[in-house]
């Protein structure tokens, strides 16, 4: 087992992976991942005739001996891509901390793993972005995700920089989403600017789906500390279900509107099973 609590195999595993987009790779550093435009890499594309000025190494000699034609090869440019994980560390994280760090080292293993280029931030300001490129950064990165300070009380969805996320390829979010909509609405509406590939993952526990209480209870606020004295029946229950469904409805609602992909994240499901399974199946991995 890693410090993470993950699997002694899990690095060679989640190596072999990759952050699948459709968006158009960035960036002058070479990488690993294959750009529109054309350049130097050894992945063959097409032929066009020659014209004045162009690299006289890429002509083919065995086509101009048939053809009497001078024609240069044009090949794919290998580019590579920035990803940034934005993650919430906000109080009511605290019971999802340790999955949220399972499925950040996860995703960020993939990038380095492939040269490219991998941030991270989390909501506190007293932590500096980790921001690093290649394999040679794996290490380094386990160390930065396994000591994550535990969550603090702030405003994530309110006063969250995307300043380190400038010119992302892909951003990832992952967030339990449990800030007022109005808070959520503000951070939407900043995120198309920072990333045409924007993934909301909106990790979820079932006491908060479905909880179990009963009876007096005085329930406590994680985020403001406010508390209240309930009664909690079948009535209550359903009250605060309905509830959670509009907050839930009103999120996915935002991420549609600022064009940010969305996925519920079951934490009870394991992280074996939300990467293989659901990011998989959704080809946001391959």
């Amino acid at each position: 087992m890693t410090e993470l609590g993950l699997p002694g195999d899990w690095i060679t595993r989640i190596a072999r992976l990759s952050v699948a987009t459709k968006s158009k790779i960035r960036g002058h550093h070479k990488g690993s991942h294959r750009s529109a435009r054309f350049g130097s890499s050894l992945d063959f594309s097409d032929f066009r005739e020659y014209h004045p000025g162009d690299d006289v190494r890429h002509v083919d000699w065995s086509v101009y001996a048939r053809t009497d034609r001078v024609y240069i090869k044009r090949f794919l440019d290998e580019q590579e891509m920035r990803v940034h994980l934005l993650i919430d560390s906000s109080k009511s994280m605290e019971g999802k901390w340790l999955f949220a760090k399972q499925l950040a080292f996860s995703l960020g293993l993939m990038v380095l793993s492939h040269d490219d280029r991998l941030t991270v931030s989390a909501g506190q300001s007293a932590i500096a972005p980790f921001r690093k490129k290649g394999k040679s950064a794996l290490k380094l990165y386990e160390h930065f995700i396994s000591n994550l300070p535990q969550p603090e009380k702030l405003s994530f969805a309110k006063d969250a920089s995307f300043y380190a996320a400038k010119d992302s390829t892909v951003l990832f979010v992952l967030s339990d989403g449990l800030e007022p909509l109005e808070d959520w609405q503000i951070f939407f509406r900043q995120v198309p600017r920072f990333s045409h590939d924007v993934r909301f993952l909106h990790l979820t526990v079932e006491e908060e789906r479905m909880p179990d209480f009963k009876g007096d209870m005085r329930l406590i606020d994680e985020e403001t500390g406010d508390a209240i004295n309930v009664t909690m029946t079948n009535q209550s229950l359903q009250t605060y279900l309905n509830k959670r469904n509009v907050h839930t409805e009103g999120l996915k609602s935002l991420c549609a509107k600022h064009g940010v992909h969305y996925m519920q994240i079951d934490i009870e499901e394991g992280i074996q099973h939300v990467l293989f399974q659901q990011l998989a199946r959704k080809n946001w991995i391959e």
